[in-house]
């Protein structure tokens, strides 16, 4: 986090605010995994358990929202201070929209056994997309805390990798439909949890482009890999 200030009241409150982030980082973070486990098992009573922590999250949002607005209009911070508290905004926001897949997530995953055929088609496939997808949050997470450019860089680079297995599970599922059109509907279903689980890594990439901008000073967003590779290092 950024040096300390002749107000020790404000370092406390960037100290705080930085905190409850990443407490909302966390609460995301168990909520994506479990969603997950209810993916791979086929468990609605896990499913509705990651709808519940749904109202959490966003309580949360709107929590640290406030906070940010209090800190802002006192302080009037300038600067790495300013685009700190910018960031943990967009942050925040985009950690609530996790959230908010995962919970779409649970409640596909309920529609799919609701409908009888969970078993007859590839959603086991789904999980390395979305363990690939978890580890992008939790590098990013961990990121955030360290304001670490070079592990955010390298979680840019890692959407790519979640954007071709996505592709490739979409190339699947297609042919699914093709042999029985019968399938059609269930696979719908998997192809909208395999958005969710791909809108997640853009979140999580989203979040990385956001430490570089408050440790570089730049916006590196819709930038070519190689300009962001330029600014981070």
């Amino acid at each position: 986090m950024p040096d300390k200030h002749l107000s020790s009241q404000f370092d406390s409150d960037l100290n705080h605010v930085s905190a409850r982030l990443l407490e909302l980082g966390g609460l995301v973070e168990s909520q994506l995994r479990q969603a997950i486990y209810a993916l791979s098992e086929f468990s609605t009573e896990v499913a509705q358990q990651v709808q519940e922590t749904e109202s959490r999250v966003n309580a949360m949002e709107l929590e640290i929202d406030r906070e940010l607005t209090s800190i802002i209009a006192r302080r009037q911070p300038t600067a790495v201070d300013l685009r700190l508290l910018l960031a943990i905004s967009k942050t925040t926001a985009n950690l609530e929209r996790v959230g908010d897949e995962a919970a779409k997530i649970a409640r596909m995953v309920k529609s799919i056994i609701d409908s009888g055929s969970a078993r007859k088609l590839p959603a086991y496939e789904l999980r390395v997309a979305a363990d690939m997808a978890a580890e992008q949050l939790r590098k990013v997470l961990d990121a955030f805390a360290r304001l670490d450019t070079e592990e955010a860089l390298q979680i840019v680079k890692g959407d790519d990798h979640l954007d071709e297995e996505f592709n490739g599970f979409v190339r699947k599922l297609i042919t699914y439909m093709m042999e029985d059109p019968r399938t059609i509907s269930p696979s719908l279903d998997l192809l909208f949890l395999a958005k969710s689980i791909e809108r997640i890594g853009d979140h999580a990439k989203n979040i990385a482009e956001f430490i570089i901008y408050i440790v570089k000073g730049a916006d590196v967003r819709h930038a070519p890999i190689e300009e962001v590779e330029s600014v981070a290092r």
